[in-house]
C-alpha cells in the first residue's frame, strides 16, 4: 500500500481529474489525501469523507475581462499562480509531514506541490488538468517563455531546491497528461514520463431537479456553457446564443447555462431551458452539440460522449485547445469577442447536420476510452510508489 498527496488549486476543472484518479487509487487499498485552500470545494467534487490539508490560497484577484493574449497569460502567472504556489507552499510541507505520502501528484498550475517534493527529495508526478502546455504554443514567443522560465527560477529559490532543474509543470518521474495524441496533435510532447491516459471521467455528486422529461426526443439538443470561471465575460456571448437558437427552435432544443444570471431564466420555455447549472456529465449522454468556451475538461467530456463542438475561447488555454478541436475535425472555431447570431447558427447548423464533425468526434471518443483514463492513471501513479517503497526499505550492508 502506498500514499498519495494530491497538491490541487482551488478549481473545479483542475479538481475534478483527480477525483476520480484518486478514487480508484482508494478501491485498490491505497492512502489518499489533499492539500487545497478550499477543502469544501474537494469534499464537494471528491466525497465527503476525503482526507483533505488546509493551506492557504489567493483571494480576491479580478481579472479584466478583456485582458488577451500574452498579457492575459502574464497576469494569470503575476496575479494567481505564482502568489498561489507561496501561499500554498507551507501547508504542502506540514500536510507532507503530516501525511508521509509516498508520492506527491501536483496538478500542473499547483507549483508548490512540485517544488516541495523537490526540495523533501520525494517523488512526484505531474497532473495535467490541460493540455495546452503539451503544445508548441510557446515557439513562437521566445520571449513569453523566457520570462515564464524567469518567474518559475525566481519561485524555486524561495520554496524548492535551488539546485534542482526540473521544470515544475512537468516531472521527470511522471506526467498524466489527461488528453491523447490524437487531440494533442502530431506536435504533442513526448518523453519516457509522459502518459496520455485520456480524460478522467468519474460520477460527481449533482443537485436533483433537472428536469429530464423537458427533453423533447423530436429534435436535436445543444447545451451551452462557459464553464464556471467566465460569468463575468459571457453575457452578450449567450444572448447572440439564445437569439441564434430561438431561430431553430422548430428542429433544435437547447440548455443554456448562465451561472452569472445574465439572461433571464426559464420556466414553461419548451425551446431553451436557461438554468444556473446542469449536471453536466448525464446530460452530455443526451446532446448533439454543445457550444462551450473551450475549456479543457467541458471539451474532453464532450468528445468522451462521441459530441461535436462549436468553440468560443476566450484566455489562457482555451485558444491551444479550440486550435485542437479544430484540427482534430470535431468542431468549428468562432470568435468569443465577436460573433453574431448568424455566425453562430451556421457553425451550430454545420456541427448538427454535416457528418464530418461528428464523425471526427467519435474517432477522439474510441481514442479517449481506449487510453484508459483514472485506470491507466492509477496504474502508473501504483508503479511510481511501489519505487519510493523499495527505496525505503533497509539495505543489506556490503562486506
Amino acid at each position: 500500500m502506498s500514499g498519495f498527496l494530491f497538491v490541487v488549486p482551488p478549481l473545479v476543472g483542475h479538481i475534478n481529474p483527480a477525483v476520480g484518479v484518486a478514487a480508484e487509487l482508494t478501491a485498490r487499498g491505497h492512502r489518499v489525501a489533499w492539500v487545497c485552500a478550499d477543502p469544501d470545494l474537494v469534499r464537494r467534487l471528491a466525497g465527503a469523507d476525503a482526507d483533505v490539508f488546509a493551506c492557504d490560497g489567493v483571494t480576491g484577484v479580478e481579472r479584466p475581462p478583456d485582458l488577451r493574449g500574452p498579457e492575459a497569460l502574464k497576469f494569470l502567472w503575476e496575479g494567481y499562480l505564482v502568489p498561489l504556489a507561496d501561499a500554498m507552499a507551507p501547508g504542502v510541507r506540514a500536510a507532507v509531514d503530516g501525511f508521509r505520502p509516498d508520492v506527491v501528484v501536483a496538478d500542473q498550475q499547483a507549483f508548490a506541490g512540485a517544488l516541495v517534493a523537490e526540495r523533501l527529495r520525494l517523488p512526484w508526478a505531474t497532473s495535467a488538468a490541460t493540455s495546452a502546455e503539451f503544445t508548441d504554443a510557446y515557439d513562437g514567443m521566445p520571449r513569453v517563455a523566457a520570462w515564464l522560465r524567469e518567474r518559475l527560477t525566481e519561485l524555486r529559490g524561495r520554496i524548492g531546491d535551488p539546485s534542482g532543474t526540473a521544470d515544475p509543470r512537468f516531472s521527470p518521474h511522471l506526467v498524466l497528461a489527461f488528453s491523447t495524441p490524437e487531440l494533442v496533435g502530431p506536435t504533442g510532447k513526448k518523453g519516457e514520463a509522459i502518459r496520455y491516459v485520456g480524460p478522467s471521467i468519474a460520477d460527481r455528486p449533482t443537485e436533483p431537479g433537472f428536469p429530464w422529461e423537458w427533453l423533447d426526443p423530436g429534435r436535436a439538443k445543444v447545451l451551452v456553457t462557459l464553464g464556471t470561471a467566465n460569468a463575468d465575460a459571457g453575457g452578450r456571448f449567450l444572448a447572440e446564443c439564445l437569439t441564434a437558437l430561438r431561430e431553430r427552435a422548430d428542429r433544435v432544443q437547447a440548455v443554456l447555462v448562465d451561472p452569472g444570471g445574465t439572461l433571464a431564466e426559464t420556466g414553461g420555455d419548451k425551446d431553451v431551458l436557461i438554468l444556473p447549472a446542469v449536471p453536466q456529465l448525464p446530460l452530455l449522454a443526451r446532446v448533439d452539440a454543445v457550444i462551450c468556451h473551450s475549456g479543457h475538461n467541458t471539451v474532453c467530456e464532450a468528445l468522451w460522449h462521441g459530441v461535436p463542438l462549436v468553440v468560443a475561447p476566450i484566455r489562457d488555454d482555451q485558444p491551444v485547445v479550440a486550435a485542437q478541436v479544430v484540427e482534430a475535425g470535431a468542431g468549428i472555431r468562432v470568435r468569443f469577442g465577436r460573433v453574431t447570431e448568424p455566425r453562430l447558427g451556421a457553425a451550430l447548423d454545420t456541427v448538427l447536420h454535416e457528418p464530418a464533425h461528428r464523425e471526427a468526434a467519435a474517432r477522439l471518443r474510441t481514442a479517449f476510452r481506449t487510453a484508459g483514463g483514472a485506470h491507466a492513471a492509477a496504474t502508473h501513479l501504483e508503479r511510481l510508489g511501489t519505487g519510493r517503497r523499495h527505496d525505503r526499505q533497509p539495505r543489506a550492508e556490503t562486506r
